[in-house]
């Protein structure tokens, strides 16, 4: 279904109304992936992202930890920073706090930001830093060879699990509504429209967006994500929500979610007496994030199906700009604005 948000993104970009075009948002290098890896359409629509913003290069700084998806930032005509593994988001909050002015992108894999850079991610979102997230879940560690990662199934036969993994896997979702997140969305990586749509969403979100990116790993883990990405099943296994429309699914858009008690059943409308009335309407606004949870926690199984787009939306202080208050009030109450004023604040006196 191609909404408004997504027409709207495209005909700016035809109709040249916009200072940049995607071109000016790559550089030079060649791109280093697997041919057929998903990060080249992850990397196709945050150009697409920022060209709609309409943000210039020199105010956009790129960080990334360690993986094959933080490759990204020698791929943009950006400023940036390739941290170490599972530090991205250290790094993007200082630079974010140092420069609020500035837009800041992060792009981290399932392994950098759920396993060694857990704490980073779980405090970056709780501060609600206003960073731009751009999570890629392939499901597996693919710059180290194929073991499995936090958002691994379980029973998945790796390297490092030759006989299955015996962990249940993390939930990006989860994580960041537990951390009190207040952006979510996820998209496939060959879905370029919803995963534009979701970029531009966060990037002009106030805090912390977490845009989870369903990417395919073509060597260590491929077709993880089939089940569901395949177009053969695409529309009825997954939901595209739109903030302030019914919640539909498949081929004709003839299935939709109601609330059944305290849990989501999928129905078909027209039958069982169920109505398009009777469907529930996508509010990615609302500050409770009771049913943002159940939307994200949807995994294909109950004839449900999986959750794309923008989930939750929820505007909140920021971090970067509340210790920027902080800074601005404390100037105004102290004369002190210099180092030397600062040293000749005290009693002085010079040796001859």
């Amino acid at each position: 279904k191609t909404t408004t948000a997504m027409i709207e993104t495209n005909s700016n970009l035809e109709k040249g109304t916009l200072r940049f075009a995607p071109k000016d948002f790559k550089n030079a290098s060649p791109v280093k992936w697997c041919p057929g890896c998903g990060d080249h359409g992850v990397l196709a629509a945050v150009h697409k992202a920022m060209a709609e913003l309409d943000i210039a290069p020199d105010e956009t700084v790129v960080v990334s930890g360690i993986g094959c998806s933080s490759r990204l930032p020698y791929y943009m005509s950006t400023f940036g920073f390739h941290t170490v593994h599972g530090r991205g988001a250290a790094v993007a909050t200082g630079v974010k706090v140092a420069r609020p002015d500035l837009t800041v992108w992060l792009m981290s894999g399932d392994g950098d930001s759920l396993a060694i850079g857990g704490n980073h991610f779980i405090h970056a979102v709780r501060r609600n830093v206003d960073i731009n997230e751009v999570l890629f879940n392939n499901r597996i560690y693919g710059l180290t060879k194929g073991q499995y990662s936090p958002t691994s199934p379980r029973g998945l036969v790796t390297k490092s699990s030759p006989y299955g993994t015996v962990e249940d896997p993390f939930e990006p979702a989860e994580l960041v509504m537990g951390a009190r997140g207040n952006f979510f969305a996820r998209s496939l990586d060959v879905d370029q429209p919803t995963l534009t749509a979701c970029l531009l969403a966060g990037a002009k979100h106030n805090g912390f967006a977490v845009t989870e990116v369903l990417v395919n790993c073509m060597i260590f883990n491929n077709g993880a994500h089939a089940a569901i990405s395949d177009r053969a099943v695409r529309a009825d296994k997954t939901l595209v929500l739109q903030h302030g429309e019914k919640m539909l699914f498949g081929e004709d858009k003839q299935r939709g979610l109601v609330l059944d008690g305290f849990k989501l059943r999928a129905v078909t409308i027209g039958e069982d007496g169920y109505t398009l009335d009777d469907v529930l309407t996508h509010d990615a606004h609302e500050p409770n994030p009771f049913l943002h949870m159940m939307l994200a926690a949807m995994n294909g199984a109950d004839g449900l199906p999986v959750a794309m787009g923008v989930i939750r939306d929820v505007e909140g202080p920021t971090y970067d700009w509340a210790v920027q208050d902080q800074i601005d009030q404390q100037k105004a109450k102290n004369k002190v604005r210099t180092l030397r004023e600062l040293l000749m604040t005290e009693d002085t006196w010079e040796i001859k």
